[in-house]
């Protein structure tokens, strides 16, 4: 059986469930908004976990589990507790709930799309591009700074410049203009990373296991996620084919990375140089589907089920 975690209409999770659906696998749905009704226990003996998780007032054992797929938002930030104090019973209860369900995900022998601690590179920027580097990618040449001085030597010497956030808080990448330099000097509250720009074409890759997925899009934003909104025009993604020794390599730097599943940001050059922004442990592949048509959720759904 294979457990989903999560809130149920969020793209991704309702693309995964359809998919299981239709394949006739069996499972059930943990709704992290419905919390208060749930309860867990954990036990570990000789390493092997066992215990009992109550949802939908159903009782399974865990052993039933053998795939999880978790999308876990902060629970500080479900409505059924923005106004509940951090002390509160209500905040205890639900903090120790998916705690122990978290604790769970990472020791059983279960397939879980995807563990925390292999997530954990991607809370900051710097690190992971030092591991993407060990896989052969290239990457951008990179200043982290709040010296306002060490930004306008990099961008005299580059010209074109982005720049974004290091942690993995999600941030709008965005290109360095004159207006930006004429407040430089807040950097100086606030390290802020800052790179050099990398013409060529943007390819976002969706490994999960063996399997490879790779769009390439088209558009004259920034951030393609934000194409409208920097360039009044919407992103267009088409699925492309990688050579196959690119498509290796990004299954290996996923598996290196230890994540079954992952989004591989990339930009190949005219020359063919490929560079490697980003992997994204946590993808939100149903926008990538929804545009190309491209089975991930079923390739998600197949992993899980062990096909």
């Amino acid at each position: 059986m294979i457990l989903l975690c999560g809130i149920p209409t969020e793209s991704p999770m309702a693309l995964v469930s359809e998919a299981l659906e239709s394949n006739g696998t069996r499972y059930v749905v943990l709704n992290q908004r419905k919390y208060s009704s749930m309860k867990m226990s954990l036990e570990i003996n000789r390493g092997k976990p066992s215990g009992k998780l109550q949802l939908n007032g159903d009782s399974y054992s865990v052993d039933e589990f053998t795939g999880v797929f978790t999308r876990l938002m902060d629970y500080h930030h479900l409505p059924e507790l923005k106004d509940a104090p951090e002390t509160s019973p209500e905040v205890n209860f639900c903090r120790n709930l998916f705690d122990t369900l978290t604790r769970w995900a990472e020791i059983t022998p279960a397939r879980v799309v995807n563990r925390v601690a292999p997530m954990g590179s991607n809370f900051s920027k710097p690190y992971q591009a030092q591991l993407i580097k060990r896989y052969g990618f290239e990457v951008p040449e990179t200043l982290i700074t709040n010296d306002p001085e060490l930004v306008r030597a990099f961008r005299a010497r580059h010209g074109r410049v982005i720049y974004k956030s290091i942690s993995g808080v999600r941030s709008i990448v965005q290109t360095l203009t004159d207006d930006d330099m004429t407040r430089i000097d807040n950097i100086r509250w606030c390290p802020t990373q800052f790179q050099a720009f990398v013409e060529g074409t943007n390819v976002r890759v969706h490994t999960i296991g063996d399997k490879v997925f790779a769009t390439a899009i088209k558009t004259d934003a920034t951030d393609y996620r934000y194409a409208h909104r920097q360039s009044g025009d919407y992103a267009d993604l088409r699925p492309v084919d990688l050579a196959d020794d690119l498509a290796e390599m990004c299954v290996k730097l996923a598996a290196g990375l230890g994540l079954a599943f992952a989004g591989i940001d990339l930009k190949i050059t005219p020359e063919n140089y490929v560079y490697c922004f980003e992997v994204n442990p946590s993808p939100a592949f149903s926008y990538y589907e929804s545009q190309t048509g491209q089975p991930i959720s079923r390739a998600v759904a197949d992993y899980l089920s062990g096909n």
